[in-house]
């Protein structure tokens, strides 16, 4: 299951998305939020990326209006590795040697076809399995907390 979270400035782009997952019979859960109206992106980022770190869900996909704030919030959630994709190649990257467990796309400068191709090689492309990128992933979840 993938976990989706927006807040009102990538709403729109969240549903095309929920209708992009469903025409190819993949199934989501919507943390939020469910409208327009101006909200934080925080609280949504933080519910889904919570989702995923948990393990309710096996990957996430954020939109805000440009991607980076909830990106931001997901990535305060120990376990989750969220990556701001602008094209399929950092999606492909992001999955291949990060092991990215969530995706951000900004709603306000991805256009609904070019945000399901980063979806799409997000979702299928696996991790590489590499040492080299495991070893790299093991040092980023031991900097989590930071003091």
């Amino acid at each position: 299951m993938i976990a989706l979270a927006s807040d009102h400035g990538g709403y729109d782009l969240k549903i095309a998305l929920t209708r992009h997952l469903e025409a190819k019979g993949i199934s989501y859960k919507d943390y939020g939020c469910y409208d327009r109206q101006s909200c934080d992106y925080p609280d949504f980022g933080k519910a889904a990326a919570a989702a995923v770190a948990g393990g309710e869900c096996e990957k996430g996909i954020l939109v805000c209006t440009t991607g980076i704030g909830i990106s931001i919030a997901a990535n305060k959630v120990s376990g989750i590795r969220c990556a701001f994709c602008t094209e399929p190649y950092l999606a492909k990257m992001t999955r291949a040697h990060n092991d990215a467990n969530m995706l951000a796309l900004g709603g306000g400068i991805t256009g609904v076809d070019l945000a399901c191709a980063i979806v799409d090689t997000f979702l299928e492309t696996p991790f590489s399995g590499a040492a080299k990128h495991q070893k790299r992933i093991d040092k980023i979840e031991q900097i989590y907390p930071y003091q």
